[in-house]
C-alpha cells in the first residue's frame, strides 16, 4: 500500500501538542463506513479501533443514519439540557424495555453529561455523598477517565501526572492476578480493612472494570469480581463498575458485568451508548442511593437529543434480541483468539500473551516497544489498530461488533504479517 505525504501542516502547527491518535495514523481521514475507513487520497483503511469503542455498530452504520437524518430533518430538538423531550422519553422508554428489565436491573438514570469521565465524577460523588465518606477504592492499572476525580482513581502514572496537583481520596488495590496468582484475592484489601492501624479510611466505594482497556486488557475472572461484590457488600461500600468502554456489547453481553452474576450498585455508561459516536454518557444507580437534589449536579450537554435517537435506534435494531447479538460477538472473538493462537505459535520467543473476551483482545510482547512498532506497520498496511497498557506494550484489537467475518480475517492477517515483518 502505497502512502502519500498528506497535508498535515495545520494541525502541526495549530492544533495543540497534545494531540495523540494522529501520530500513529499520520493521514487525513476523509469519510467511513461501517469497518472500513477512507482518507482525502481514497486509501482504504480496516478499522479495528472503531473510535476508541465508540462506534460498536461501524461508521454510520446506516440504520442509525436513517434515524438521525429522519429527526433532524424534521426539526427536532437538538440541545435539550435536562428537559423532557420526546427523543428522550423514547430513549428512556426503550432502554427500560430491552436493556433494565430483561436482566431484572432496578436502575435509576441519571444522564450526568455527555463524557464518560462525567459519569464516573457523577458516580464518584453519588457514592460519598450516600455514604458520608471521602475515599475510593481503585485497582492497579486502572483508567477512568481524564479530569481530576477520574484520574484520582486511574493508575497510569503519565495521565496522573498531568493533573499538576495531589490526586486525593483514592487508594489503589491489587486488581485481579496482578501478583500473578500468588498471593490470595483481596488478602491485602481485606487486612487493610479490618486493621484499624493501617491507615485507610473507610471507603465509601470501589470503581472497578470487569476489563481493563486502556490498562493493557486485563481480564478479571468471573469469580474474582463475585468475591469483589462479597466483601463490598460485607463492608459497607458500595460497587460502582466503570463499562464506559466494555459495555454495550463489548465483551458479549450487554453489560460486561453480566457474566459475573453480580449486580453493581452503580455503573457507568458511555462510548456505544448512542451507537453513532455522538457524546452521550449515562450513570446508572439503584434507586435508594437516588438521593441528589435538584441541580446538585447538572451540565450544558446533558441533553444530546440526536445521541438519545441513535441510541435508540441501536437498541431497536441490536438489542430487541439480545442473544443473538451476544451469540455473533463471541463467534467473532472466537475467531479473533484462533487467529492470536496462530500469531504466537509462530512468534514463541516474542509473544509474552493474549488475553480478552467478547471482541477486546489484546497480545502483548516481552520487547516493550514491539506493539508500538506493530501498529505503524500495521498502518501502513492498511489497518487501525491501538496500543495500550502502562508502556503501551500491548497491541489493543477493538473492531466494531458488526464487522463481517471476511473482514475480520482480512485485519488479522494484516496484523500477523505487521507482527512478522517488525522482528
Amino acid at each position: 500500500m502505497t502512502i502519500t505525504q498528506p497535508d498535515l501542516s495545520v494541525f502541526q502547527t495549530l492544533e495543540s501538542e497534545v494531540r495523540s491518535y494522529c501520530r500513529g495514523w499520520p493521514t487525513v481521514f476523509d469519510r467511513a463506513r461501517g469497518s472500513r475507513m477512507y482518507d482525502e487520497d481514497g486509501h482504504e483503511y480496516l478499522d479495528f479501533f472503531a473510535g476508541a469503542g465508540s462506534l460498536n455498530y461501524g461508521h454510520n452504520n446506516p440504520v442509525l443514519k436513517r434515524a438521525l437524518i429522519d429527526y433532524l430533518e424534521r426539526d427536532g430538538v437538538t440541545h435539550g439540557l435536562d428537559m423532557s423531550t420526546g427523543a428522550k422519553r423514547a430513549f428512556l422508554q426503550t432502554f427500560q424495555d430491552l436493556v433494565l428489565r430483561p436482566r431484572d436491573l432496578p436502575y435509576k438514570v441519571m444522564f450526568p453529561g455527555p463524557t464518560g469521565t462525567n459519569a464516573v465524577e457523577s458516580a464518584l460523588k453519588l457514592a460519598r455523598k450516600v455514604k458520608g465518606r471521602e475515599a475510593i477504592v481503585s485497582f492497579t492499572n486502572a483508567f477512568h477517565g481524564m479530569s481530576l476525580g477520574s484520574l484520582a482513581v486511574t493508575g497510569n502514572a503519565f495521565k496522573r501526572a498531568g493533573a499538576g496537583i495531589p490526586l486525593v481520596h483514592g487508594t489503589p488495590m491489587p486488581f485481579d492476578n496482578y501478583f500473578d496468582g500468588t498471593v490470595p484475592d483481596f488478602l491485602w484489601f481485606e487486612r487493610l480493612l479490618e486493621d484499624q492501624g493501617s491507615g485507610l479510611n473507610k471507603p465509601a466505594a470501589v470503581i472497578v472494570e470487569t476489563v481493563q482497556g486502556e490498562g493493557g486488557i486485563n481480564v478479571a475472572r468471573p469469580e474474582w469480581l463475585r468475591a469483589l461484590k462479597e466483601l463490598c457488600e460485607r463492608q459497607d461500600m458500595l460497587l460502582i463498575v466503570d463499562d464506559i468502554q466494555m459495555g454495550c456489547g463489548r465483551t458479549g453481553a450487554f453489560f460486561s458485568f453480566e457474566e459475573a452474576g453480580i449486580t453493581p450498585d452503580i455503573v457507568t455508561v458511555s462510548k456505544s451508548i448512542s451507537g453513532y459516536g455522538l457524546p452521550m454518557s449515562l450513570c446508572l444507580f439503584r434507586p435508594e442511593l437516588d438521593i441528589w437534589e435538584p441541580g446538585e449536579h447538572n451540565g450544558t450537554f446533558r441533553g444530546n437529543n440526536p445521541a438519545f435517537v441513535t441510541a435508540t435506534a441501536a437498541l431497536q435494531t441490536y438489542w430487541a434480541d439480545g442473544s443473538a447479538m451476544e451469540k455473533q460477538t463471541r463467534a467473532r472473538g472466537e475467531q479473533v483468539e484462533q487467529a492470536l493462537i496462530s500469531i504466537t505459535e509462530e512468534n514463541l520467543a516474542d509473544v509474552k500473551e493474549y488475553r480478552g473476551r467478547g471482541l477486546v483482545w489484546g497480545l502483548e510482547f516481552h520487547a516493550k516497544d514491539r506493539a508500538d512498532r506493530i501498529a505503524r506497520r500495521a498502518f501502513e498496511l492498511g489497518l487501525l489498530i491501538e496500543t495500550s497498557g502502562p508502556e503501551s506494550e500491548v497491541v489493543k484489537l477493538l473492531p466494531a461488533l458488526t464487522i463481517t467475518p471476511e473482514e475480520l480475517d482480512a485485519g488479522l492477517s494484516v496484523l500477523a504479517r505487521a507482527v512478522r515483518e517488525t522482528i
